[in-house]
């Protein structure tokens, strides 16, 4: 389809009609990484430190997108790559799922503590690179334009951004919003997997989107309670007085 689209006399026009599109498809595709991101970013506790570490550890990632990008056609010869990146997903992912947030952690954090900034930023770029093995070499079998794919790993960047910034706010809103996110990121390691073991085994891409729809319908399925935090106030000046005259 890409190399129709290349070849085409209207080919400017049919790519500001297929841009949306890419966009969209991007957006969808880009979910499961985007929640992998702000669950690390949020090992963080301070929102002005994530969001640094989200705007630096990207693009530290863009770079190595565009460093696999430009030497795909030598990294596909080497199954090692997808191993090590399917290992490091799921080691991701048993780590959050055999670890214990703090008692005292009110938002139940299951992933990496960072202590600085710059612990943070390595981890971002590398489960990046991991989650691009698989779209990458996707994207080089359906076209060998390097420069219709960097445009895409573009678009995947900025997209990841925004969406990463959303679900930062979204883990703190609803309950099995980071497990639905962790399982996604297990199904992507899972692929890789299994493309290791058996290219034929790997299922077509719309199993794939389809059961990560799934797993997310379940993620926003339930909110958490939360208790507006203007009462919290009041009711903490209102303890003050009294805690004042205990201890006269």
């Amino acid at each position: 389809m890409l190399d129709q689209l290349l070849d085409s006399p209207n080919f400017g026009l049919e790519t500001l009609l297929v841009l949306p599109v890419l966009i969209a498809l991007e957006a969808v595709l880009s979910a499961d990484n985007a929640i992998a991101l702000a669950a690390l970013a949020q090992g963080l506790e301070d929102s002005a430190l994530q969001k640094r570490a989200l705007n630096i550890g990207l693009v530290v990632a863009y770079i190595l997108r565009v460093g696999l990008i430009l030497t795909a056609t030598w990294v596909v010869k080497f199954w090692q790559f997808e191993l090590a990146g399917a290992l490091y997903l799921l080691w991701l992912v048993f780590q959050y799922f055999t670890s214990k947030p703090d008692a005292d952690d009110e938002n139940l954090h299951h992933g990496p503590r960072f202590t600085s900034l710059w612990q943070a930023i390595p981890i971002i770029g590398v489960t990046d690179l991991a989650f691009s093995l698989d779209s990458v070499t996707t994207a080089i079998a359906v076209s060998q334009e390097t420069w219709l794919i960097l445009i895409g790993a573009t678009i995947g960047i900025i997209t990841l951004r925004f969406m990463a910034g959303l679900f930062i706010r979204w883990l703190k809103e609803f309950r099995h919003l980071e497990d639905a996110g962790y399982v996604t990121v297990a199904l992507v390691g899972l692929r890789l997997l299994v493309r290791v073991i058996n290219d034929a085994l790997v299922p077509p891409e719309w199993v794939m989107v389809s059961a990560i729809a799934l797993i997310f319908l379940w993620g926003f399925s339930e909110r958490n309670e939360v208790v507006d935090s203007t009462v919290l106030e009041s009711a903490t000046e209102a303890k003050e007085p009294e805690k004042e005259k205990a201890e006269l």
